[in-house]
């Protein structure tokens, strides 16, 4: 493609054991407690295509890599937020230029194509530093579901103005946290300023409707 945006679908602990093992116990429990069959985990990554550049897309902790220039754009807490000022604690959301999705060989259906639409493919992509630094792994946001790395993809996808309704992780998976992304956005979207078209003697009068459109 010149232009779009695909994702990755990256198996939850691909290239960890520890956090495979974490997943598939976290999993096992949410699968009894909601009476369904156990699925298999993701978290996902987006590659996002404008010309000639080429964008990484990711929210990862920031201790993942020590590569530099990697287009780190803002830092959050995980688990706790008075632990954020620990660096194991911390998480970073990349937007990197000719940047690497970690793990990329263990990805399963991708890169799964969402849009070649270049003006979607630039909105998201300065989307990205407007994203909320909440925690990783709750709920601040109350939106029944943890943010996470699926939440932040949700979100830029929804915001951006993608078809939310066609995307499907690979057979048999579950995306842990894509409903708060796509909560959040639903929300500032809603929110969103308008335009509002009143007659006035044989006159249109536009009025803008702002809104604060934080999260």
């Amino acid at each position: 493609m010149t232009s779009g945006v695909s994702v990755y679908w990256l198996p939850l602990g691909a290239g960890g054991h520890v956090v495979r093992w974490n997943g598939r116990l976290y999993e096992a429990f949410a699968a009894r407690r909601d009476h369904r069959p156990a699925a298999d985990l993701y978290h996902c990554a987006l590659e996002v295509v404008v010309g000639t550049d080429r964008y990484v897309i990711e929210m990862a902790p920031v201790w993942a890599t020590g590569a530099t220039g990697r287009g780190v754009v803002l830092r959050g807490p995980v688990g706790l937020r008075r632990l954020g000022r620990f660096s194991a604690f911390r998480y970073e959301v990349r937007r990197w230029r000719d940047g690497v999705i970690s793990d990329a060989a263990e990805a399963v259906d991708s890169p799964y194509p969402i849009s070649d639409d270049l003006a979607r493919a630039r909105h998201l992509l300065d989307l990205v530093p407007q994203a909320p630094p909440v925690t990783w792994g709750r709920d601040e946001l109350g939106t029944g579901d943890m943010w996470n790395s699926n939440s932040l993809v949700a979100w830029l996808l929804a915001r951006s103005g993608h078809d939310m309704t066609k995307i499907r992780p690979p057979a048999g998976g579950r995306l842990p946290g894509w409903r708060a992304g796509l909560v959040l956005a639903a929300r500032q979207t809603s929110t969103a300023p308008r335009k509002s078209t009143t007659a006035c003697r044989g006159c249109q009068l536009t009025t803008k409707l702002v809104t604060d459109d934080r999260p």
